[in-house]
């Protein structure tokens, strides 16, 4: 027994004793979207993932867990007003019925705001929903507006 667990491979994590590794900023990000350059995003958020849990019941009265239906939560983005009219061009492509698919990526930065850290990869990612800036003469705020992309695949880089 002894030497079948020294024969195991060592799997590496990213826990180190005695290291402390700082965790990533949450204002430290980019979005690259495929035929977007423009976008200036000031949040990101309801990135995730939901399997649903099915139980059944085997004969002899004990209860088991099944995976079912994956569902990926929608990605809503925060942007300041511009005069870029490429997001919503892509999100007109869905409004007229003829969705435009893209590859999205969410790049977590080092501190220094350049290296790049960890990506979430949205595959087959549309916008779904947009909701304009509120207009307020009484404030001097940027104009900020919100695009809800939906998506059929992620995956952790």
């Amino acid at each position: 027994m002894a030497d079948a667990a020294q024969k195991a491979p060592k799997t590496q994590s990213g826990a180190t004793p005695g290291v402390f590794a700082d965790p990533f900023r949450a204002y430290s990000f980019k979005l690259i979207i495929q035929g977007v350059t423009e976008g200036h995003f000031t949040q990101c958020s309801g990135l995730g993932i939901r399997v649903d849990a099915i139980r059944y019941r085997e004969g002899g009265g004990a209860t088991h867990w099944l995976g079912g239906l994956t569902e990926y939560s929608p990605v809503t983005l925060k942007y300041g007003v511009t005069q870029s009219k490429e997001l919503w061009t892509w999100l007109m492509t869905a409004v007229n019925g003829k969705v435009q698919r893209r590859p999205v990526h969410i790049v977590m930065l080092d501190a220094d705001g350049i290296t790049e850290k960890l990506r979430y990869s949205l595959g087959m990612a549309w916008p779904s929903s947009w909701s304009a800036a509120p207009l307020d003469a009484m404030t001097s705020l940027v104009a900020i507006e919100s695009l809800e992309l939906v998506y059929e695949t992620l995956d952790r880089e």
